[in-house]
């Protein structure tokens, strides 16, 4: 056996394709190796020119391109409408030379990355350009075992597209790591991202509709707010306008703003998240929301655990329950704000959650007149400032709480606010009847 017909039938076992084997035509059937056809790496002269080719002839009967591990020169790549590209996982490595984007790919059928380091090498883009990797309108992309790094935007920016992001490691992007615009059925799952300029996965849409997309078993961390803002930048999961849109299974830490933040999006779920030391509201669903669902998440260090809120715009209908939150801060120099465990507003159910160590409330049950058919029960609520804080101002709706353990609330059990005013006794020990829209009993205060 010769070297050329022990590596052809290598490579293609190694990739799960037919062997390579020659034609009459010369073209290749299966995988085309690139180092059979003259790739050479590390190469500055003509860079991405003769990968540009190879994708485009092994496109016109969908073959997949094999990249050897190297390191290869790309710039203003554009990938074909039926694009298989794969290489060897942390040997193989494209980046980018300068120009006016990286890689791209437009209005494609099937866009298939695997195996391969995608590397910006810290290099600016066009100002329109949102990604290292920017496909737009691709019904099918999947993206397996990459390495994205060092991307001065964005790593991988997706415009009106479906398919899988899975099992691949995001880091050192100036902006976020998967943007996500007007997804078509996306699935982010099983990723490591770090070290991010403005945020980890974003899941937008231009305006308010069904999205769907599923961002599960992700482990994300050290996510930045270098472009500043009040909560725009800084979050590890961001979902804007997208509804239906699972985010659950995920381990989050260190977060400049939230771990996971829903602003204007209907029928989230939040579930099953782990949240550790989050700089402003750890998990959050806010604004023109109906139907949220923030269960079975533990948080652990924030300013805010969890809000759900904004009634005032529109915010409501949710579930909080079995929830694990404690260890909150009031970071400087805004003592007076944070410290809350959970907030709720309105059509909410609050139930089965375990607070400890929140300096200023273990739950915060409306505002001003932001307060409606709230029922609080089966909570258990441990070292806090004050441990309920309802509403009482004119106007506020009904609240029930009930069945509820409050131990050590060094400013009352459940305290009656006007706003951010305490306007009464303690509640669970005077009795509510001077309220006639709460409806307070048998909680266990110690």
């Amino acid at each position: 056996m010769d070297r050329r017909t022990f590596l052809t039938g290598a490579i293609g076992a190694s990739v799960a394709t037919p062997t390579v084997a020659a034609t009459g035509s010369g073209r290749l059937r299966g995988t085309v190796d690139t180092a059979d056809m003259g790739l050479v790496t590390g190469s500055v002269a003509d860079r991405n020119l003769p990968l540009q080719g190879l994708l485009d002839d092994a496109a016109l009967d969908d073959r997949q391109v094999f990249l050897p591990a190297g390191t290869y020169l790309v710039s203003e790549l554009r990938l074909p409408e039926r694009t298989r590209l794969a290489g060897v996982p942390g040997a193989t490595r494209l980046v980018f030379g300068g120009g006016s984007f990286m890689i791209a790919a437009e209005k494609a059928r099937h866009i298939s990355l695997s195996g391969l380091t995608i590397d910006g090498a810290g290099l600016p883009m066009e100002d329109y350009v949102p990604g290292a990797v920017h496909l737009t309108s691709t019904a099918e992309v999947h993206i397996d075992a990459c390495t994205f790094e060092n991307s001065a935007a964005s790593a991988l920016a997706l415009d009106r597209c479906g398919g899988r992001i899975e099992r691949s490691t995001f880091r050192n992007a100036a902006d976020a790591a998967v943007r996500a615009i007007e997804s078509t059925g996306l699935a982010v799952t099983d990723n490591t991202v770090e070290d991010c300029g403005n945020g980890g996965i974003l899941v937008y849409r231009w305006s308010a509709g069904e999205d769907g997309s599923i961002v599960t078993g992700n482990r994300v961390r050290r996510i930045r707010a270098d472009s500043g803002g009040t909560g725009q930048n800084g979050n590890g999961v961001n979902v804007f306008r997208a509804g239906g849109v699972i985010v659950a299974n995920n381990q989050i830490a260190d977060c400049a703003f939230s771990a996971i933040r829903a602003n204007s999006a209907d029928n989230v779920q939040i579930t099953a998240n782990n949240c550790r030391r989050s700089g402003e509201t750890a998990l959050y669903s806010e604004f023109s929301f109906e139907g949220a669902v923030v269960a079975n998440n533990i948080v652990d260090g924030a300013a805010h655990g969890i809000s759900v809120v904004n009634f005032n715009d529109g915010g409501r209908i949710a579930v909080v329950s079995g929830n694990v939150v404690r260890n909150l801060t009031t970071p400087k120099p805004h003592d007076g704000g944070f410290g809350t465990a959970i907030a709720v507003e309105a059509d909410t159910s609050v139930t089965g959650n375990v607070i400890e160590d929140a300096p200023r409330f273990g739950l915060r049950l409306g505002y001003g007149p932001y307060l409606r058919d709230v029922a609080v029960t089966g909570n258990v609520l441990r070292n806090t400032g004050i441990g309920m804080g309802v509403s009482v101002v004119e106007g506020a709706g009904a609240a029930i709480i009930s069945d509820n353990l409050i131990s050590a609330a060094a400013r009352g059990a459940i305290v009656g606010m006007r706003w951010d005013d305490v306007a009464s006794d303690d509640l669970a020990r005077f009795g509510a009847d001077r309220y006639p829209h709460l409806q307070i009993a048998r909680n266990r205060v110690s």
